[in-house]
Order: C-alpha cells, then structure tokens, then sequence
C-alpha cells in the first residue's frame, strides 16, 4: 500500500511538474505570438489617387506624411487593379476581401438588379434604420457584400475581442472596408447637419464620443475660406489655375482660388461643400484621433482593425479634373492630415505596436478635353444617344420591342423572359448585339456573358474583365470604350476603366513587421488582404484571391 501511495506521489509530482511546463511552454508561446503582432492595424484608402502624385507632388511634401511612410516602409511602385469597373465601391471591398467582384459581388457603386428588376446601391439597406440623422442617409449596411473582410477574420479568430472600426465621408468607404462583424462603421453627412452618422445594423444609439465630437463645432470650423497652402505661383507641378477644364461651385464665376466656403454653401449644399474640399479630409483626420481614444483601439495586445477613407479627392477629382491647381493644394494638404494621423498613432498606440497600409479605391483619367488639346487621342460617349441606337437596332433586327430591360455601368442587361416568350436564342442575341455595337464610335471592345464564363483570360483588358464579372449580377453583354474616352461632362476627371491610369494606385505599408524598401515587381490590389493576413497569423478573408507579398514583412 505505501508502495502504491509513494508512486501515486510520484507520479502526480511529475505530473504536476509536466502540467506546469506545458502552462509556461503556452505562456511563453502566447507572450511571443502577441508580442509580435501589431496592436493596430490601419487600412488607409485615398479616393481617387493616382500613384503619380506620389512622385510629381514628392518635392513639396513634408517628411512626417508619405515621406515618412516610404522612406521607413515599403512602396510598391507598380500597384494596379486586376479587374474593371474601377470604381469606390469595388475598390474598397476587393482592398478588404482579397478577390474582386467576381467573388465578393460588388460589381459597382450602383448596378441593375436582373432578379430584383431594380437599381440598388452597393451599401443601401431598407431593413436598418438610421442613427445620428433623421434622414436615410443611415439606412445602410454590408449585407450585399457576399465575403468576409480582413476585419471579419480578425473578428473571428480573436473571438471578438479584437475591435473593427470603419470610417469615411463617404458611406460605402466605411461599410465595405469595416466588413460584415464590425463594432461600427460611421460616415458623414453634409447638407445642413455636417455631422458623422451610422446605422442600427452596428447599434441602436450613438457612442457619447460621436455625439459631442458632432457637437464641438469643429466641422463648422472648416467653413472658411479656402486658399492654397503655400503660395500658388510654385504650384508648378499642376496646370493653371484658370483654365476651361474644371467644374467649380455654383455661385463663383471661375473655378479659381480662392473659394469662401461659408458664402459658397449657401448654392452648394450647407456641409455639402466640404466634401468637395481638403477640408473633408481634416474632418475624417480630427474624427479618427477622436476614435482611437473614444474607442480605445490599440490599448490592449489582442489587435484591433481600423479601416479610414478620405474620400475628398475623389470629389474634388471629379469636379477639377486630376490637372488642377486645386487637387494639388489637395494632396499636400492630405500629406499634413497624414502626419497628423502618424502622430496620433505614435501618441496613443505606441511607436512600433502598429501597421498601417495606404492605397486607392482607383486613380483616374485626365480629362479627355484637356488630353484633346495636348492632341492625345480621348473623348466623349454619349449615353443617350447610344441607348437609342440599341433599342432600334433591336426593334428593327427582331421584329420586336422590349428586348433590351438596362443599359448601365457598360453592361447590356436583356429581357430574358420577352426572349424566350418570341422563341429566340439568348447566346445568339447576345452575339448579334456584339456584332453590331462593336462598329459604333468611341466602343472599342465587347464581350458577350458566353465569353466571359466559358473562355480563361490570363492577360490584358479580358482578364480584368472576366475578374469583375459576375455570373448572378453582371449583364449580358460588357462594352469597352476605347482609350480616354469618358461618359461624363466636359470639365472635371472619372474612372472606371482597365486601363494604367484607372489602375495604377499607390501601395505603401508601414510599421510593425514591415521592411524597408521598394519593388517595382508588379503588385495587384487583392494581395494587401492576404499579406496582412499573413502579419497577423489568422486565416485569410473567405474568397480571397490575392497572395500574400513575402517580400513586404520582415
């Protein structure tokens, strides 16, 4: 029996003793695994940047914003998009999810639902309600977005400990990047309530921080005038000032420095205007300082997601065109607001416990009037005047009307259910209708839905095409236009295209796990989601298509 007890003894000793190194072995194990990793980790997205304002704007940035970013991070000079539409909506969502819309259904802003018979919004939800604004500008959410975000994923492996936050001016850029299991997204709304909103998809009442950031009256502040931050004469990387190219605010003769904003949004939409300014920028700036203490990201080692889109100079793209004095004084604004940004995290996360990434939704084409003035082959297409042209074509060709249900976002939407009722062939009429667009002015290439889910492109603007179709959502037949030529007015600049200045965007990252350096080795949008993926050990975004960048982590 003592026998029996001393061994029993024993054993329990050793066990005892082997228990407690497998609990230290565990510690030591998790203290290196969350010692590694960053405590936050920030997307940044600028709306509508080409990567070239890196480079011809580079002189006259200041050392703490993207200098500082490229030169203790890692540039991938040649970033592109892999699919077309290059639009915000796509853009952000594929930013986060690692693939394109071909797989996570985003396959424009707005787009023709086939099954609904009806335009939806990338973002819009009927079946939330708004909060923080009596209008619908909240009745929003992410629920047509069919995969899972980088925020999704850390959501998931953190067992929801690890927080994600998604902010922007615009809806869509805090939505689609904060992901399906967000704590929150919050976005801006302009007309005479200039304050940030969300959705009852996160939460039934605002957070204490966002009502009394709202009600500070710092958003009112920027409702001054806006003149370049230095003096314009050296603005000489952009063209003149007074030119007829650029679209301007109603109200101001010429679209020329300076702009009194409080006396111009009067015309211009109340807080409208700021949006069409830099000054939307320092808003979304003051507001993410304001989140990282109201939200406490950062403070603890389980990592935290935080998604930010400064959507401005998209808006003031569209409305100066990618030339203009006012998108320079724009982006060297912004390089400040980055600074600032940097700052804050070193402030209130600490140097080296974050990782940020910076890149675009898009870029975007000078525009076509200014191009035809330098004699660059570029134009106009006329939307109206081509939807008539179809429907005749098609009346007359089938002897029937009704034939043709959408034309929107370059896709030929046709009716099914009139097309069997006549006894027709659908992939005979999609091929008709390719043989015969494809003879109008400024359409360079079409492509029926046969094409795009039987063939396997590998290259060129096919491949980009096929990656943004969807067999649920896209239409039946996909238009090209030819180079520069736009659907949009004569001033100011758009996007959308397969083309290299729709496609080419910066890629930086930047802090925790990140090496010094640069490639010029080409890089593709869908492989940011993937790498971070990688930094942070936790299982990529559900359909993610993108490979993980070894040569960006230490």
């Amino acid at each position: 029996m003592r026998i029996f007890v001393s061994l029993f003894l024993i054993a329990s000793l050793f066990g005892c003793r082997a228990q407690s190194q497998v609990n230290q072995t565990a510690l030591i194990s998790k203290s290196e695994s969350t010692a590694n990793k960053p405590r936050l980790v920030v997307g940044i997205v600028v709306d509508q940047m080409r990567y070239d304002y890196l480079t011809r704007f580079n002189d006259k940035f200041t050392d703490g914003g993207f200098k500082r970013m490229i030169n203790d991070g890692f540039n991938c000079k040649n970033n592109h998009y892999n699919y077309v539409p290059t639009y915000t909506g796509p853009g952000h969502a594929s930013i986060y999810t690692g693939t394109t819309p071909k797989y996570h259904g985003i396959i424009a802003n707005y787009w023709y639902d086939k099954h609904e018979g009806a335009r939806v919004y990338c973002a819009g939800d009927t079946l939330v309600n708004s909060i923080g604004t009596l209008s619908d500008a909240g009745k929003m959410s992410p629920h047509r977005m069919k995969t899972t975000t980088i925020g999704d994923e850390n959501r998931l492996f953190t067992q929801s400990k690890g927080k994600t936050i998604g902010i922007s001016i615009k809806d869509r850029g805090a939505i689609l990047p904060a992901g399906h299991s967000a704590n929150a997204a919050y976005w801006f709304v302009g007309d005479n309530e200039g304050a940030f909103v969300t959705s009852s998809f996160y939460m039934d009442t605002m957070p204490n921080w966002v009502s009394q950031f709202n009600a500070s009256g710092k958003n009112e502040s920027y409702l001054k005038v806006w003149n370049t931050l230095y003096d314009i004469s050296t603005y000489t990387e952009s063209g003149a000032d007074l030119n007829t190219f650029e679209g301007g605010f109603t109200g101001k003769e010429s679209a020329t420095f300076p702009y009194d904003l409080k006396a111009l949004s009067v015309e211009n939409g109340g807080f409208e205007i700021l949006k069409n300014t830099p000054y939307g920028n320092s808003i979304l700036t003051d507001f993410a300082i304001a989140a990282l203490e109201g939200e406490a990201l950062g403070q603890d080692e389980i990592t935290d997601v935080f998604t930010i889109s400064f959507s401005s100079p998209d808006y003031i793209g569209h409305n100066f065109g990618v030339n203009s004095k006012e998108v320079q004084d724009t982006y060297l604004r912004l390089d400040q607001d980055i600074e600032r940004l940097l700052n804050a995290f070193d402030e209130k996360v600490g140097k080296g416990n974050y990782t940020v990434f910076l890149t675009a939704d898009h870029a975007a084409v000078n525009v076509p009037a200014y191009l035809q003035s330098m004699k660059i082959p570029s134009g106009y297409f006329d939307n109206k005047a081509f939807r008539t042209k179809v429907k005749d074509f098609m009346e007359t060709r089938f002897s029937a009307s009704g034939l043709i249900e959408n034309i929107s976002n370059n896709q030929l939407f046709l009716n099914h259910k009139r097309i069997n009722e006549l006894g027709l062939d659908l992939a005979t009429v999609q091929e008709i209708l390719v043989n015969e667009i494809i003879h109008y002015e400024n359409i360079d290439k079409a492509y029926t839905t046969k094409a795009m889910q039987n063939a396997s492109y590998t290259t060129g603007i096919e491949e980009l095409i096929q990656n943004g179709y969807n067999q649920k959502r896209s239409g039946d037949v996909i238009f090209v236009f030819d180079p520069a030529v736009i659907s949009y007015s004569k001033t100011g600049s758009t996007h959308g295209s397969a083309l290299n200045y729709d496609t080419h965007v910066p890629l930086l990252f930047y802090g925790n796990g990140i090496k010094k350096g640069s490639t010029l080795k080409k890089t593709v949008i869908t492989d940011i989601a993937p790498t971070l993926s990688a930094l942070l050990g936790i299982n990529f975004p559900s359909a993610a298509t993108g490979q993980p960048l070894e040569f960006v982590l230490e």
